[in-house]
Order: structure tokens, then C-alpha cells, then sequence
């Protein structure tokens, strides 16, 4: 399974990094504000619809998917076309993210930041907020409900935000027994890849009181227009984004979908 493999060379991954420099290390040079500059949650107070878009240089599904990938220059462009927030994938093998994306991002954009990534421990939430990331991922797929629970605690105890992943009823039930504030409904199955572009509507019909956001195969206008009128809360979109040969024209026209 890919969401089984990108796991494990994550976990592989932590062994050498956590070795370097060990958590303590990394607890010692936090500092921790009273008042966060960045609150993705207040986006929700003044915003109907919000548009997180996605800096992705590949996919294990799709390879490639911007060649030119100037990581920087898109997010920019984003911000100035827009966008309420940006998404900055920082797992290296599968997706050829980087922390360095995200650390470069965040100190030439004015707007919330999230570290896309698959975060299995403690360790990768105190380094998300030492990289300046506003917001994190958590994936409720990966996580067991006590880690989950303990994850956004600690997140939200370092002035983080978290964009709580979901893929089913069950998954939301968790997420929402866990405290998540925001879930995301993942209309791509993590498993085997495979989309269905229905899903977050369909779960939004039985999920009406929460901030539920769409997340992946969202390909035109059409699809924005059918996610806002079904009461869903934003979108997170990168592919459609990526291959887009005018980001400016394409992310208006999202803004524009009703």
C-alpha cells in the first residue's frame, strides 16, 4: 500500500534526524507566543469559502507534475491572486518536498503556512512550529485516537493550528471526539490513490455543523461551484493548480465558481 510505504520511509527518515539532534534540543529553542501572528482558525470567522493552495512539486500517483518547479514564485503568486492560506508539502522522497520550502515560504508570505507532511510523533510537531509553520496536518488514518488527541493538544499548546485529515464517518468521528477545530474530508483514497470527487459532499450531508474542508480531485471551476453549494467550508487544491498555465486566471476562477 503507498500510504504504507511513504510511512515507513518517514519513520526511516526520523531515525537519523532525531539522532542529530534529539528532541530536547529542539524543546530548548522554542519560544512560544501569548498571541500567534497567524490564526488559521479566525479565517473561518470572516470567510464564508477558503482556498488553501498546495505547492507540489510530485505525486506517487501522477510523478512529475510541474517541471519548473519554482516553489517560491508560486506561493507568491498565490498569496498575491489570493489564496487564504498555502500548502507546503515538506516529505522528500515521494512528494520531493522539503523543510526548506516551507522555512522560505514562510518569511516571504504574510499569510498562514501548513506543513503537509505525515506526522507520526511529537518530535515533528515541535519541529513544525521551529521551521514557522502556522498550521500542521494530521492524518487520522495513521494516528491511534490517544495520539490524535495528544497531537492537537500539543499543537495547539504551541500555538499551532491543525488541519485534521479524514477519508470516512468514522474517521470524522474520531477527529471530532479528538477536538479537532477544522477537518479536511481526503476525496483520495491514501490506500491505493484512487479519487471520488463525492465523497466530502456526501459527508456533508450528514456532517452540517462542522468546518469540514474538500480536499483533493478538484480539477475545474465545476467542481469548486459544486463544493461551495453543497455547504463545505474551503477547498485545498495544488495539482490543478500546478498544471495550470495561468495560476492567477485558474484561482479566480475558483473564487469566482458559485
Amino acid at each position: 500500500m503507498i500510504l504504507d510505504d511513504i510511512l515507513e520511509s518517514r519513520k526511516k527518515d526520523y531515525i537519523d534526524i532525531i539522532n542529530k539532534k534529539p528532541i530536547e534540543e529542539l524543546i530548548k529553542n522554542i519560544q512560544i507566543e501569548d498571541n500567534p501572528k497567524y490564526k488559521f482558525y479566525d479565517l473561518f470567522k470572516n470567510n464564508d469559502f477558503i482556498y488553501i493552495c498546495e505547492c507540489k512539486h510530485k505525486s506517487p500517483s501522477k510523478g512529475i507534475i510541474k517541471e519548473d518547479y519554482n516553489y517560491l514564485d508560486i506561493a507568491k503568486e498565490y498569496e498575491r491572486c489570493g489564496a487564504s492560506a498555502i500548502s507546503c508539502l515538506t516529505e522528500p522522497k515521494f512528494f520531493l518536498g522539503a523543510d526548506k520550502h516551507l522555512v522560505d515560504i514562510k518569511n516571504n508570505v504574510s499569510i498562514p503556512v501548513l506543513r503537509k507532511d505525515f506526522i507520526f510523533s511529537e518530535y515533528q510537531i515541535y519541529e513544525s512550529k521551529l521551521l514557522g509553520a502556522d498550521l500542521i496536518l494530521l492524518i487520522v488514518r495513521i494516528l491511534k485516537f490517544d495520539e490524535l488527541k495528544r497531537f492537537l493538544e500539543l499543537a495547539h499548546k504551541l500555538g499551532l493550528s491543525c488541519l485534521v485529515e479524514t477519508h470516512s464517518e468514522e474517521e470524522i468521528d474520531l477527529a471530532i471526539k479528538a477536538g479537532a477545530k477544522v477537518i479536511g474530508v481526503n476525496n483520495r483514497n491514501l490506500m491505493d490513490f484512487s479519487i471520488d470527487n463525492s465523497l466530502a459532499l456526501k459527508l456533508r450531508e450528514k456532517y452540517k455543523d462542522i468546518i469540514l474542508i474538500s480536499e483533493s480531485g478538484i480539477k475545474d471551476k465545476n467542481d469548486v461551484s459544486l463544493i461551495k453549494r453543497s455547504g463545505l467550508n474551503g477547498i485545498l487544491v495544488g495539482e490543478a493548480l500546478m498544471k495550470s498555465d495561468d495560476i492567477e486566471k485558474t484561482l479566480k476562477e475558483f473564487k469566482n465558481a458559485c
